[in-house]
């Protein structure tokens, strides 16, 4: 499964940049950088949740950062939509972002479920 590992670190990676580069392309009002901001964090949270549990000590830590790093996925969700709706940057602009976010959601949801599944050694 290293190939898979190592895409999914690669689809992390490019979100987060994504992500970065976003923010840095927002409106310097204080509505736009407060919610960039968080946006900023939580975005590129995700993948080093993810690299974490690469070196995790044990099976329920694994899924424990895996966890981490959906929730922190799915605050970018939030505040993806939020940039939308407060009209701070067009939908379409956010779709292909908010598109992948959903997509690593349920990779990440999948790969939880399925750790948790797994019978203990």
């Amino acid at each position: 499964m290293p190939g898979v590992q190592g895409d999914l670190k690669e689809r992390l990676k490019a979100f987060a940049l994504r992500v970065i580069k976003l923010y840095g392309a927002l409106p310097k009002t204080t509505e736009a950088q407060v919610i960039g901001k968080q946006l900023l964090r939580s975005g590129t949270s995700v993948g080093a949740h993810y690299y974490e549990a690469q070196h995790a000590k044990s099976n329920a830590d694994f899924v424990s950062k895996i966890e981490g790093a959906t929730q922190e996925c799915e605050e970018s969700r939030y505040w993806l939509e939020l940039l939308q709706e407060a009209s701070i940057v067009p939908a379409e602009r956010l779709a292909p972002l908010h598109d992948e976010a959903g997509q690593l959601v349920a990779i990440l949801v999948t790969i939880a479920r399925k750790s948790k599944d797994k019978p203990s050694t």
